[in-house]
Order: C-alpha cells, then sequence, then structure tokens
C-alpha cells in the first residue's frame, strides 16, 4: 500500500513540474495587412509577397514589425601584400582585428491595408554599419486587386500585381535569402553573397501570376535616388524575370526563376553597391585607416559598374521535406565611368539547408566563387568562400545561429591590399524579427 501510495504521489509531481509543450501560435504577432510576406519564420522559403492570401481585410488598418541582429565576430585575416607606403603610411598594412561584438542593427516596418487589395509599405533602418542615424530605405504602393468594381477589371487583377514607388528591386532570388541589416531570419548563414545583387530603386513592376507561374516586368530610375539633372549620363533600367513554383508532389517543391537586369547607362547605378547597410564581416581585409562605417562593405567585390550594367541569373531551388538546395548562377557585363571597354563578373553559388525538430534546428552549408575582371587589374581574379554552420529557432521570432567562415583572394596584383588575402573564423548571430 505504501509502495502504491508513493508511484502515486511521484507521478502527480511529475505531472505538475513537467511544462507542457508551448502553443506558439498564439504567440505570433496577428496578420493585419493582405499580400504581406512574414518576416518571422513563417516567411521562411517565400520568394515574393503571395497572391493567394489568408488574410481577409475589413478596413483600414496598421501593421507595425521589427527586426534586430546582434553579431559575435571572431575572425582573423592575412595578405601577401608588398607595402606600398603614401605619406609615412602602409596602405597595404591590415588592420588588427580580435574577437568581440558589431554594431547592433534594427529595421522597423509600418505596413497600412488602404483599401481591399491595396497596401502600403516603409521600411526604416533604426542603426546599421554604415548609417548610425535612422533613415528611410523604402517607400511603396502595392496592388493587388482593382479598385474599380469592374468585372473586367476584377478578373484581370486575380492574376497581377502592380508595385509602384522605391522598392528592393526583385533581381533573382538571391534577394529573398539574404541579411537585410537587421532583418537576418531569412538568411541561413551570416553573410551576404561576395557579389551582392541588392538595391532599391524608383519605378514600378508588373506581375502575373497563375498556378505556379511567374512573369515580372520592371521599369526604374536605374539609381538608389532620384534625379534629373544630366539626363545625358541616365537612361531607364528593364529588369525582367520569369519563373514556376510548384509542387510536384506531396513534400517536393520545385522553383525555377531567371532574372535579367539592363542599364544602358547612368551616373551612378548601384546593382552590386546598393546595400547600405554594410557586411556583417567587421574589417577584415581592411588597412589601418579604415573605419566601419566607411569601409562597410568588408568582404565583398564592389565591381564598379556604376555607369553601365547588364546582368543575368538563373535560380533554382528544390525542396524535399527538411532539405532545401537553392542555387546562383549569375553573369554581370558592366564599367565605370572612366572606363571604355566593359568587364565581365561570374558568380556561382550553391546552399544546402537541412531542417528538423519541426523546422526548429538546421545546418547549412554554402560555397560561392566569383572570377572575372575588376578594375584597374588586368587579370582575372578569382574569390571564394566556404560557410558551415546552423540555426535553432528558439521561438518563430527569435534565431540564434552560427557560422564557420573562410574566404580567399587569387590573382589580385602584389601591390593590392588583396592579393593572397585570407580572411576566416567564427560568427555567432541573435536574430529578432516580426
Amino acid at each position: 500500500m505504501t509502495a502504491a501510495l508513493a508511484a502515486v504521489m511521484a507521478s502527480t509531481v511529475a505531472a505538475q513540474t513537467t511544462t507542457p509543450a508551448t502553443d506558439w501560435s498564439q504567440w505570433l504577432p496577428a496578420r493585419h495587412v493582405e499580400h504581406l510576406r512574414p518576416r518571422d519564420q513563417r516567411g521562411i522559403t517565400t520568394f515574393e509577397s503571395p497572391k493567394m492570401d489568408s488574410v481577409v481585410a475589413t478596413g483600414f488598418a496598421l501593421q507595425w514589425g521589427a527586426a534586430f541582429t546582434q553579431d559575435f565576430q571572431g575572425l582573423h585575416h592575412d595578405n601577401t601584400a608588398q607595402p606600398k607606403v603614401v605619406n609615412g603610411v602602409d596602405a597595404n598594412q591590415l588592420i588588427r582585428i580580435g574577437n568581440g561584438f558589431n554594431t547592433a542593427v534594427a529595421n522597423l516596418y509600418l505596413d497600412a491595408q488602404i483599401a481591399p487589395g491595396i497596401r502600403v509599405a516603409l521600411t526604416s533602418y533604426l542603426s546599421s554599419r554604415h548609417h548610425e542615424e535612422t533613415w528611410v530605405k523604402d517607400g511603396y504602393l502595392q496592388v493587388d486587386q482593382s479598385p474599380i468594381n469592374q468585372p473586367l477589371l476584377n478578373e484581370i487583377m486575380k492574376y497581377m500585381t502592380i508595385k509602384a514607388g522605391h522598392f528592393e528591386i526583385n533581381y533573382g532570388d538571391a534577394h529573398f535569402r539574404r541579411s537585410d541589416n537587421g532583418q537576418s531570419l531569412d538568411n541561413p548563414l551570416v553573410g551576404n553573397y561576395i557579389l551582392d545583387a541588392f538595391t532599391t530603386e524608383i519605378g514600378e513592376e508588373v506581375y502575373l501570376r497563375r498556378d505556379g507561374w511567374m512573369a515580372m516586368s520592371s521599369i526604374t530610375g536605374g539609381e538608389v535616388h532620384g534625379q534629373v539633372t544630366a539626363p545625358q549620363k541616365r537612361s531607364a533600367t528593364f529588369i525582367e524575370k520569369i519563373g514556376v513554383d510548384r509542387m510536384l508532389m506531396p513534400g517536393v517543391r520545385f522553383r525555377l526563376t531567371a532574372s535579367t537586369y539592363g542599364n544602358a547607362r547612368s551616373a551612378s547605378n548601384t546593382l552590386y553597391t546598393g546595400d547600405r547597410g554594410g557586411s556583417p564581416y567587421y574589417d577584415v581585409l581592411e588597412n589601418t585607416a579604415s573605419d566601419e562605417q566607411t569601409n562597410a562593405w568588408s568582404g565583398e567585390l564592389r565591381p564598379g559598374f556604376s555607369n553601365t550594367v547588364h546582368a543575368y541569373v538563373v535560380n533554382p531551388f528544390i525542396k524535399v521535406g527538411g532539405l532545401e538546395l537553392f542555387g546562383n548562377i549569375e553573369t554581370a557585363t558592366g564599367k565605370g565611368d572612366a572606363e571604355i571597354t566593359k568587364r565581365t563578373l561570374r558568380q556561382q553559388v550553391g546552399d544546402v539547408v537541412y531542417r528538423f525538430f519541426g523546422d526548429r534546428v538546421y545546418v547549412a552549408g554554402r560555397y560561392n566563387r566569383v572570377e572575372g575582371q575588376m578594375p584597374g587589374i588586368a587579370n582575372d581574379i578569382t574569390v571564394n568562400r566556404s560557410e558551415v554552420g546552423g540555426g535553432w529557432f528558439v521561438t518563430p521570432i527569435v534565431l540564434a545561429k552560427a557560422e564557420f567562415v573562410t574566404q580567399n583572394y587569387h590573382g589580385f596584383p602584389i601591390t593590392n591590399i588583396l592579393s593572397g588575402g585570407h580572411f576566416g573564423g567564427f560568427m555567432l548571430t541573435g536574430s529578432v524579427a516580426f
């Protein structure tokens, strides 16, 4: 009898002290705005904002959001460049770096439902590596439903989306899987690509989507800001994208897109220099005179295509259960203001991600290679990067992740600070987004 009573008491205590599994759906922010890509874990493997949506507008609505990222860096670097002394200072001597926290970065989002199927979006960077002050990243109007109740227009808008304003251009699919300043949940690793195609421009995008097929055409001003002076130096940019995104069978998803970007002339094109947040790899391969704000893109290649650029990219994506494979095959040709002939760079990227434990934990790997011509260098150069790491969604809006990274530079002249360049080590990141 005593043993039986003891067993009952023990089971009662265990039942009282066992923490029930948390229903995280109750802790996710409610969605009040239509056709909005979630910024928390629900947005992972989502590309364009959804055309088919479960949110139903019942009136004017505001929705606030935010994203925060904090990195801890443990990188080292070295090079074999010969000294280049200017005014008594060796411009090729690397700055001394050690382990420590990088600048905390943050984004603020404001979305408004202003009519059925019509919303306005505004993104601000509250803190970033390149800009310590708060400033606006983009703002635009998106229309997914006709404001005029006319049968033909209603039928057309079942398949059409129109975006107008100053927005993150939809060239390629990699920008949906990168870190955007404080928003780093979409990136399974820490760094963005060596050749980072990301910018905002002013213009309009028109989409047609049906049964998993998509076609997009866009025309923009070709620069990150609006200008009316020196029209002889500027032309419009045309961006085209086609693709398919289908479930081939239960648990098997296939997506394939191809994009083009064409700008004939520009006073300051920023397709590959438009990330005003900056790289998470602070001060790698920078000299002793550098600072984190001025030299904000450490570890990336900025090709100098400020005058003319034509780029093409193909992005395959396959998801089988918890396994994701993503590719980026890209070619970019362009030149700067002082150049007569065009140069070409080619980039190949492969991502592998495997998610398990209900998608709350994942491991990831990435190989990134860029080769081609850089300004002022006669021969082709090559830069390659390898990243391996993983992450844990503590909650659907909180991610902890880590990576080991190594990057090597080949073909740079001995007078260039990147000659024989190498950096490597680890990165630890904490991210929140909602």
